[in-house]
């Protein structure tokens, strides 16, 4: 997905660095951290998430404040018309009239009041999309994103081009891409440091602007019976 913007930014690759660490069980894992590319205005950090447009929360809320203006602007106008109140509202300003604060009814619907008020105060107030990914930018106007799902994706297929490799699964976070992968034969230290390498040069490819951390973890097949 893509975003026009106004500002401009280019990026440079950052050195990999490895641990690696034999555990008992016959697994084998490293990490690889990474850093966020610079800018070529020194503004660092990487671009920020991109804001959802939240249509389905903001449309339930408009319906239901359409409904609930229309019904009282026709009641209102009804009385005007020395019509009598409809019976709703009616009965509700009868129960708000003689029901104590500390009520049931009314501490629940206060708490439902309340609970609505905060969940939209959370979504206006958060970006939304945590399943895209923001990519460095290679024009000043445009902003281009990258789904977690397709991230993955492909690091699974440059994984599975390692040899030894029988099956991979990936998982693509924000700020980490944890792998494990199962490996038939050769080595697992070997596997693993080709797995590093792989990835390594898979996450750069990827073109994000805040790259995660890789989190490789390496076994053998499960014995079956």
């Amino acid at each position: 997905m893509s975003e026009s913007q106004g500002s401009e930014g280019s990026t440079q690759g950052l050195p990999v660095l490895e641990k690696a660490a034999e555990t008992e069980l016959g697994q084998s894992a490293s990490a690889a951290a990474y850093e966020p590319l610079p800018t070529l205005d020194d503004e660092g950090g990487g671009e920020g998430r991109f804001w959802s447009a939240r249509r389905v929360p903001a449309g339930i809320l408009a319906v239901l404040v359409l409904v609930g203006a229309g019904a009282f602007l026709y009641d209102v106008a009804a009385v005007r018309a020395d019509r009598p109140a409809m019976h709703w509202r009616r009965s509700l300003a009868q129960q708000l009239a003689e029901r104590p604060l500390d009520d049931t009814w009314v501490l629940v619907g206060a708490g439902v009041a309340t609970a609505v008020g905060l969940w939209l105060i959370v979504l206006a107030a958060t970006p939304g999309l945590r399943d895209v990914l923001p990519m460095r930018r290679t024009h000043a106007d445009v902003r281009a994103g990258l789904y977690r799902d397709a991230a993955a994706t492909a690091l699974r297929d440059r994984a599975m081009e390692v040899a030894g490799v029988q099956s991979v699964r990936v998982r693509t976070g924000r700020k980490k891409v944890d792998v494990r992968a199962v490996s038939h034969f050769r080595e697992l230290d070997d596997v693993r440091a080709d797995l590093d390498a792989t990835l390594a040069d898979g996450i750069k490819g990827l073109g994000l602007s805040r790259p995660p951390a890789l989190s490789v973890h390496v076994a053998r097949p499960r014995r079956k019976g």
